[in-house]
């Protein structure tokens, strides 16, 4: 790879861009992860795709809250707006684990640091932003801002906050992957100031603006009437007096999430009217292969030299190849901000990334991962178009495959063939989750049926990394339909075939299994049923954690509202730490500091068969 000069990166000083020649910005982006410039960190798409519409473009990374602010002032005001994202996780689930404790690392940022950004950095940063320069845009986006859009619960503070547009005093709000609406944002505020070069946009002409731009947010006073392309929500004071109106509120919201043709969603609050219009089509192959094509240099900015940035250090080599899930997981957020429908890049796009990552000098022919959300829903999609536009399931694959849907494996395999074809490459890993439950099944279509075989034993044979990682989540079937998961039979499916390619070609792979705790619905016996059972498949559980609410998924409603949504059912939830800790203990049965705990758990539940398995050597 050639030698970097510092102008290959967006600047991050006034110094680095005036080395471009540029006194003023167009765009100032705010980011509470250190500047990667890389396709997989959101501050560096965004801000290389407006580059790309031929604008100045600032990132200031990870700036200071706490002093004079100067950070916040550096670049001066924009001539267009000023871009927020909080990173690429939400900045509490970033900061927190299940147990309200700290992290050991914060991923984004340099050597790990925990201090570098503020808890809810959406709000800090665009309050800051609004106090010091009340009539510039600010304009929010990243997962933070898009899965706290609407009334939503937070576990961290265990209450309902308002939208964040509200408590960040934002002006606009992108949610989702901000490719198209963001363009289209931008070419409306330049079409606006025509030849002005000097003409600067305010906060409300970028309102008004945006109130026609799918997939943007905004707070309005004016009485807004409901139009037969819009949903009116229950307004955030309703929710705060009734949890069954919240639970509502949210299948409301994940409906039209899931939809082709998505209504717009309004919502009443004290300060006025939150509308979130309905999202762009599902980019195409076209668009998203422009999003990768850019120049980035793939590489943390200078300023980070000699500092490790843990979430590169996991992506450095590794390959996204789609976007969007259609597997509906109820503890996941990914379907609500990519999509349940599949962004696909071509194998040129992808391939052409490869040879990049292959001239890297460190790069020695080991791919970390060619993936995605999911690891195998590459190219799939609904068979009949008309059908999916009528559609509003969640999941496409959960409680069984649509009949309607395509999953064939072939143009995966023929990718991987493609890729592993290169020079310079020994071999590509799969380190995404891989949807097993897929693979095994049956759609009665011969070839498809038959690239789901060879695609697993390709896959067993020459993708894992010695350990094959997998999602079955629980063992318990009540708990796994509450998830969207399949049942476990089919996690023991899976393992017999594992196994069994393991041993016709003499490998010595494991299969890793991740398990969560304390999910809606899982209960300490049926934690101990979970631990008795994987005893039995010979696991000593590694790959586990605790559930943690975040905003805007199913089960999170759930853990709220303490009712299924769906159903309207009750659910049980282990909500104290106490019991929480007391559940992810079954994970760790082997460990003598826990079998006293488990014992005496166990003849309080009157589970002595539970007990005499543990108990076997």
């Amino acid at each position: 790879m050639p030698e970097h000069k510092i102008t290959d990166w967006l600047p991050t000083t006034r110094k680095e861009a005036q080395l471009r020649g540029w006194e003023h910005m167009d765009v100032v982006i705010f980011s509470g992860d250190a500047y990667v410039d890389h396709p997989s960190f959101g501050a560096a798409v965004i801000g290389r795709l407006l580059e790309a519409e031929g604008l100045r473009v600032a990132i200031v990374p990870q700036p200071n809250w706490q002093d004079d602010l100067r950070d916040f002032k550096k670049m001066g005001r924009p001539r267009l707006f000023f871009g927020i994202s909080a990173g690429c996780m939400d900045s509490m689930v970033n900061k927190y684990t299940a147990a309200k404790r700290f992290r050991s690392e914060d991923a984004y940022s340099p050597n790990g640091k925990h201090s570098m950004r503020p808890e809810y950095a959406t709000i800090v940063y665009s309050t800051i932003l609004k106090q010091l320069y009340p009539d510039v845009p600010v304009v929010i986006g990243g997962i933070e801002a898009s899965m706290r859009r609407l009334t939503h619960y937070d576990y961290w503070q265990d209450s309902l906050k308002k939208s964040i547009l509200i408590d960040s005093k934002a002006d606009l709000l992108v949610y989702g992957m901000g490719e198209q609406p963001i363009i289209a944002l931008t070419r409306a505020m330049l079409d606006f100031v025509g030849e002005n070069k000097e003409k600067m946009i305010t906060a409300d002409e970028a309102v008004a603006m945006a109130k026609e731009i799918r997939q943007i947010g905004y707070l309005t006073q004016e009485v807004t009437e409901e139009g037969e392309n819009d949903k009116r929500l229950f307004a955030h004071n309703d929710c705060l007096r009734s949890k069954e109106k919240q639970a509502a509120n949210f299948l409301s919201v994940e409906k039209e999430s899931n939809r082709v043709n998505a209504k717009r969603l309004l919502q009443q609050y004290d300060e006025g009217t939150i509308v979130i219009n309905p999202p762009f089509p599902t980019m195409t192959t076209e668009q998203l292969d422009h999003s990768f094509d850019l120049p980035y240099t793939r590489l943390p900015h200078p300023k980070y030299n000699g500092k490790r940035i843990p979430a590169y250090d996991m992506i450095k080599f590794s390959v996204n190849i789609h976007r969007g899930c259609f597997g509906g997981c109820a503890f996941c957020t990914i379907s609500a901000h990519q999509g349940k429908f599949i962004a696909n890049r071509s194998e040129r796009s992808i391939l052409n990334e490869i040879k990049q990552i292959c001239r890297m000098p460190d790069f020695k022919g080991f791919l970390s991962d060619l993936g995605g959300p999911s690891a195998n829903m590459y190219m799939m999609k609904g068979k009949n178009s008309e059908l999916c536009a009528k559609c509003s399931r969640p999941s496409c694959i959960q409680p069984k495959v649509c009949p309607n849907m395509n999953i064939d494996h072939t143009a995966l395999l023929e990718l991987y063939k493609k890729v592993d074809a290169l020079p310079g490459i020994k071999k590509s890993f799969i380190g995404s989750g891989v949807r097993y439950d897929m693979l095994l099944h049956k759609s009665g279509n011969r070839q498809q049926d038959e690239a789901a075989e060879r695609y697993t034993e390709e896959l067993i044979r020459n993708h894992v990394s010695g350990r094959l990682k997998v999602a079955p989540e629980h063992t318990n079937d009540k708990v796994l339909k509450l998830m969207r998961k399949p049942p476990f039979e089919q996690f023991h499916r899976f393992k017999r075939i594992f196994d069994k390619i393991n041993s016709k070609y003499n490998l010595k792979q494991q299969i890793i299994p991740y398990f969560i705790s304390s999910h809606p619905g899982s209960t300490v016996e049926s934690m101990a049923e979970l631990a008795a059972e994987t005893k039995q498949m010979n696991f000593h559980l590694e790959q586990v954690q605790d559930f943690t609410p975040t905003p805007m998924t199913m089960a999170t409603e759930m853990y709220y509202t303490g009712i299924n949504p769906e159903t309207k059912e009750n659910v049980y939830c282990a909500r104290s730490m106490r019991d929480k800790e007391t559940q992810r203990m079954f994970f760790f049965w082997y460990k003598p500091e826990e079998q006293r705990n488990i014992r005496n758990i166990l003849k309080r539940l009157g589970r002595n068969d539970l007990l005499q398995h543990l108990n076997k050597k």
